[in-house]
């Protein structure tokens, strides 16, 4: 088949959610498909490099700068417009003419539009190549998102900004991916749980579920010397200026790392990732905590990590951090949120805790018990090989595409 591949952000290298599901969905598919790769660049990577397994992996890749918005002009359509601003915020003349270029020159059998920031285009392929399947791979159920992260912006405080914005996005999007749904020839969601949010939007919808997935080849025990710490490191890896990561590292430093040194006095919080929100600052000055913004490989902090933690209390969708962690062996502590979406079994891949008294005790004692820890780590890994593995799940988006999924 022949696969026009629209994303949100250039997907290499695979180091965040969006990338890491995108890379690995086209690496796996231009084995059996002739893909095209329509995207916007990344402004955090500079120029879009030539020689990347990308150019390879396509017969053609373009690349895209993204538009910019001012903060006024996100606050005026936040306000005045009906479309939420998932569905504004990657609008681009230039993006939409190569499109309707690349459709006139060439028939696709499928166009795969990969998240809601680029559905706008996926609509608009509808009526420009109206023999072409529409695929929407729902990255998150978007709405659901947005509802849950205004429930904990009003726990910290009466109403705020966020809250607020929270609160209005949630209504717009509610009906914007309704249609948006509608409007495809598929849709696929990340877990089961994503599936039943969007069914509430249309109980109707047939909506298949590909999950999330991690390089297994890559993610594994020893595949990199681990990182030596000087005291029982907590580890979190993320992107840190996304709302529902942020958010999960405050809540941690002020509600259960002090629980935890009470006890072990000299753990430490290590949060790894790019671009650090402003309101993280603050915790640079807390004892037990380092933050170290991007760094080249995420895998030797996992590998060193005592305890892996995911104290996420907002989002959607299904964390790739927590497969990353299982695949390379490491015992974690999460919130219910955190592992959402994945079929784990409480206390034997990972230690769901929702309170900070809970979460506290969980993480001390896997800290203190290196047999307890180094048990729930080989489960883990044995989980994501058999469940998560990215060859298991590339034939279920090719499924969706012939229409024989679920």
């Amino acid at each position: 088949m022949k696969v026009l591949f629209l994303a949100p952000q250039f997907p290499y290298p695979p180091h965040k959610g969006t990338t890491i599901r995108n890379y690995n969905l086209i690496a796996g598919l231009a084995a059996h498909h002739e893909m095209d790769l329509l995207t916007f660049a990344d402004p955090d990577n500079g120029p879009v490099p030539r020689d990347t397994p990308l150019a390879e992996l396509c017969g053609r890749v373009e690349a895209i700068p993204p538009p910019t918005r001012s903060g006024f002009q996100r606050a005026l359509s936040t306000l005045l417009s009906p479309s939420p601003d998932m569905a504004l915020r990657l609008w681009s003349p230039r993006f939409a003419g190569r499109l309707t270029a690349w459709l006139r020159e060439r028939p696709y059998d499928v166009i795969h539009v990969a998240a809601l920031e680029v559905a706008r285009y996926g609509l608009m392929a509808r009526k420009l190549a109206p023999t072409a399947r529409i695929v929407f791979d729902d990255h998150n159920c978007e709405w659901l998102l947005q509802r849950r992260t205004y429930l904990a912006e009003r726990q910290l405080r009466t109403w705020s900004v966020g809250a607020l914005y929270s609160l209005i996005q949630t209504w717009k999007l509610r009906r914007y991916e309704r249609h948006v749904c509608r409007s495809v020839d598929a849709i696929s969601a990340v877990s089961n749980a994503d599936v039943a949010a969007i069914r509430q939007l249309d109980p109707d919808l047939r909506i298949a579920v590909v999950t999330n997935g991690v390089d297994t080849a890559h993610y594994r025990p020893a595949a990199v010397a681990p990182l030596s710490f000087n005291a029982p490191a907590l580890v979190f890896t993320a992107t840190m200026d996304f709302r529902p990561n942020v958010d999960a590292v405050l809540w941690f430093a002020a509600n259960v790392l002090p629980r935890i040194r009470a006890a072990i006095p000299n753990a430490e919080l290590i949060v790894v990732g790019q671009r650090p929100h402003a309101r993280l600052e603050v915790l640079r000055r807390q004892a037990g905590i380092r933050i170290t913004g991007a760094v080249d490989d995420v895998r030797p902090f996992i590998a060193g990590a005592s305890v892996y933690v995911v104290p996420l209390r907002m989002g959607g969708g299904t964390r790739l951090k927590v497969l990353e962690a299982m695949a390379m062996g490491q015992a974690i502590v999460s919130t219910s949120m955190g592992v959402d979406g994945f079929e784990v079994e409480p206390g034997r891949q990972v230690a769901i805790a929702d309170d900070p008294d809970r979460f506290a005790v969980e993480v001390i004692g896997l800290v203190n018990d290196v047999e307890a820890r180094t048990a729930m780590g080989m489960r883990g890994r044995r989980f994501v090989e058999e469940k998560y593995d990215w060859k298991t799940i590339v034939p279920r988006m090719e499924a969706v595409y012939v229409d024989q999924a679920s």
